[in-house]
């Protein structure tokens, strides 16, 4: 057809939405193959192998900003997103016969595979061995249906420019407010995720997206040094490099090309895992995989600005750094007597179906049991392995997590009731302690007191002795023996927000600061300044959190960095600092378990003597203490091994 229909267009992005999924979980069971230090390789093998895996999980990332931006698309044009897809391998017909899409381990084929995949249109790379068809057919067709009818390709580049040209017509037929008719606030954007990803409202931020996809990965230019094809490209290089050092290096484990859970009907070309621990290992990395779609789907059914969509998007991204955990266990694990040549591995099982759940309770309700099940059954395979353990307490916290975020998006919190102000006391007040809490009753406010995020900075017992009396027994807060205008700016001065209060005169309370600042203390903590949600719970305006990873209270700082001597700058080096727009707002922070702190909302940066170090909307900043690109996180934290439950 001259002009393509929306369901022409639709049905085509339906296929680049399986494209780049396939993909990304293609590269993902290559990089969960590889080796680890310590498993075989030497020095210089351990090092290059661990810069290969980064460098295909960072394309597999970059596979996943092209999905989202695939899925927004789709919804500007009034399309519910696709998000799944065949099972492995994928049956001829699926795909013109130039693009093969099985899952299989790292080894000279497969990266030539990738290579091969990632060509740009002008490029002569040939497929890895075993990955090409025998037959070659068409699968589109030149007489004109109004049917939506698949189209051929050589390369994905080249299916990319004919879909934004496809777009390009219909959007110049129609007219944009007519073409792009989907609900914008469905769309995923920055707010939620760090995949770059941008809402499409017209035909210019729809090609910027097929640009982006193009320009990064599939079709650009041979010249380009960041592209999907130069990056495997060098890891090639690298790999040819070090066989000519040892010919023996095997830089991956033999894990199975395109495994299934229970007995093929074709045997050819699947591995069936019969082995029970790596059965049920691989059973629990898909259970994951299955309810991360299904919460990615969830999301494009609730509206921004939502905490809900946050939290559906949070939890998805959480369950795949513990089915990553799982992946690379399954690798490592046999696959059983049928197949004694080769390890097991995970086979992304997709459902029938990973349509959307109807938003509201029910929803809720299946989400909390699944995260349930996971972690029960997690806990159930822990036997001690690091990679089982860290999925375990994944799965707990992520299942915690919802329980909290999905209770606050069902109910209005409750207000509390005002309290009542006693006499004025000649000796301190006994306070009344609520989760950990202390309250303690003045004339005009109640001073409240947190100890656990105390970090003794002493401001408090220098600003106002009288107030708070240092080294006595019993009660030691006297909220009324000073004025209350004064005793709200000792408070204010508390870095940790151990000390907070509530006013009775009816002057208001403390309020966000106009600019949400994170400052990096020398050799210590980050003191957070800001409308603060922790693990998507109101956290109050001011925090100290621990960066140097021996903390006993995390997130919070708990003084660890003094007797661990810790040693790190409070005045890196500036990053981006171009102004933002807006300087406060909500500032998500969620402690990720083994992980960073990942940071979300607008945030001014800055040294310990008040440097800009960066401007940011979202950002991971290290806790575990060894990231070589403080205070942004490296990955450190999986290298060392650092273990955190929040």
């Amino acid at each position: 057809m001259a002009v393509p229909t929306r369901e022409q267009l639709i049905y085509l992005l339906y296929e680049a939405a399986e494209l780049e999924h396939n993909l990304m979980c293609t590269y993902l069971y290559a990089a969960f193959s590889l080796r680890s230090e310590g498993e075989g390789l030497s020095d210089a093998e351990a090092a290059a192998v661990a810069r290969w895996r980064k460098s295909i999980v960072d394309v597999a990332i970059e596979e996943m900003g092209h999905l989202a931006a695939v899925w927004n698309i789709t919804c500007a044009l009034g399309g519910s997103p696709r998000f799944g897809r065949d099972n492995f391998p994928l049956g001829p017909g699926l795909l013109p016969a130039s693009v093969v899409v099985k899952l299989a381990p790292f080894t000279d084929a497969v990266l030539q595979h990738f290579v091969h995949l990632e060509r740009p249109i002008t490029s002569t790379e040939p497929e890895g061995e075993g990955f090409a068809y025998d037959l070659v057919y068409r699968r589109g067709s030149a007489r004109p249906h109004l049917t939506p009818m698949p189209m051929d390709y050589q390369t994905v580049g080249e299916f990319y420019a004919a879909l934004g040209q496809g777009l390009r017509v219909f959007v110049e037929t129609h007219g944009e407010s007519v073409a792009f008719c989907g609900d914008p606030a469905l769309q995923l954007s920055a707010v939620e995720t760090d995949l770059g990803t941008k809402p499409v409202i017209c035909l210019k931020t729809a090609t910027a997206a097929f640009q982006a996809i193009v320009e990064q990965g599939e079709g650009a230019s041979e010249s380009s040094r960041t592209s999907h094809f130069a990056r495997f490209h060098d890891i090639r290089d690298e790999l040819v490099a070090l066989r000519a050092i040892n010919p023996a290096f095997q830089p991956a484990y033999p894990a199975a090309t395109n495994p299934v859970l229970r007995t093929p009907i074709d045997p050819r070309g699947r591995v069936w895992i019969e082995d029970e621990e790596a059965a049920s290992v691989v059973d629990l990395a898909n259970t994951a995989y299955a309810l991360m779609l299904r919460l990615l789907a969830y999301s494009y059914r609730v509206p921004r600005p939502s905490p809900e969509k946050q939290l559906a998007i949070d939890l998805a991204l959480g369950l795949m750094r513990a089915f990553a955990q799982l992946a690379e266990r399954a690798a490592r694990l046999p696959a059983g007597p049928s197949n004694p040549h080769c390890n097991a591995g995970v086979s992304f099982t997709t459902l029938r179906d990973a349509a959307p759940l109807p938003p509201g309770d029910s929803s809720r309700q299946a989400f909390g049991e699944r995260l349930d099940q996971l972690a029960a059954r997690a806990a159930a395979l822990d036997t001690g392995d690091a990679r089982v353990s860290s999925a375990r307490r994944m799965f707990e916290d992520l299942a915690q997590r919802a329980k909290r975020g999905f209770a606050a998006a069902a109910v209005e919190p409750a207000q509390s009731a005002p309290r009542r102000s006693p006499a004025l006391a000649v000796v301190p007040p006994a306070p009344t302690s609520e989760n950990g809490v202390d309250h303690i009753e003045g004339d005009k406010l109640t001073l409240l007191y947190e100890g656990k995020r105390c970090i003794h900075a002493r401001f408090c017992v220098t600003g106002a002795p009288t107030v708070f009396l240092a080294n006595v027994k019993g009660p030691w807060i006297h909220p009324d023996a000073i004025p209350v205008e004064k005793l709200v700016e000792i408070a204010h001065a508390c870095p940790s927000g151990a000390i907070r209060y509530e006013r009775k005169d009816g002057q208001p309370d403390e309020t966000p600061p106009p600019v949400n600042l994170i400052a990096i203390r020398e050799g210590g903590p980050y003191a957070v300044r800001g409308d603060i949600r922790l693990d998507g719970a109101p956290a109050h305006y001011r925090a100290t959190l621990c960066r140097c990873g021996a903390s006993k209270n995390k997130p919070f700082c708990d003084g660890s960095h003094h007797s661990i001597d810790f040693a790190a700058s409070g005045e890196p080096m500036t990053d981006s600092t171009d102004m933002l727009e807006v300087r406060d707002g909500a500032l998500e922070i969620d402690p990720q378990v083994d992980g960073p702190l990942r940071v979300r909302g607008n945030l001014e940066i800055t040294s310990g003597t008040g440097r800009v170090v960066a401007r940011v909307t979202q950002a991971k900043l290290c806790r575990c203490g060894g990231s070589a690109n403080k205070p942004f996180c490296d990955g450190t934290h999986a290298r060392i091994g650092f273990r955190s439950d929040r």
